[in-house]
């Protein structure tokens, strides 16, 4: 369904005049990707801990509803201001491999916070920030290889 109208070969919008001055275009969209998960994580941090802690969710169940509203924020995010240039402009194709990448990010959290957890019996939000730098390394490089060159 996509044409060859959809390919995107130059920037939306040119780099931020702060950012411009720091190295490539590379380490321009790593600093600000780096920013945008920050924030993204800060919000499935806490959508964890309330749904955990005050609504009685399972720690995994609760994992899984953070991740996913991290994953929408930090979509917005990533197409309006973290990356230069875009694969597609079709929304649609773009969200989804975004989403199958953002899917084994979340396989990957949950397999921390189940061994983590479940096996060592470490607390549970301590088992999530150790699956930060793995989601992250697997989420920055697999989306700017295949959605963001």
């Amino acid at each position: 369904m996509s044409s060859m109208a959809d390919i995107v070969t130059t920037p939306e919008t040119e780099p931020t005049a702060t950012l411009s001055i720091i190295g490539s275009e590379g380490t321009r969209e790593f600093i600000r990707y780096t920013v945008a998960s920050a924030i993204a994580l800060g919000i499935d941090i806490t959508t964890l801990f309330a749904l955990t802690n005050w609504f009685n969710v399972s720690y995994l169940l609760s994992g899984a509803i953070a991740f996913t509203l991290g994953l929408l924020i930090v979509y917005v995010l990533s197409v309006r201001w973290v990356f230069e240039h875009r694969v597609t402009r079709n929304w649609s194709t773009e969200f989804f491999i975004f989403a199958l990448i953002g899917l084994v990010g979340l396989g990957i959290n949950e397999a921390f916070l189940w061994f983590f957890t479940s096996i060592f019996g470490v607390y549970y939000l301590l088992s999530k920030i150790a699956s930060v730098v793995a989601v992250f390394t697997w989420n920055f490089c697999a989306r700017k290889y295949l959605l963001f060159r």
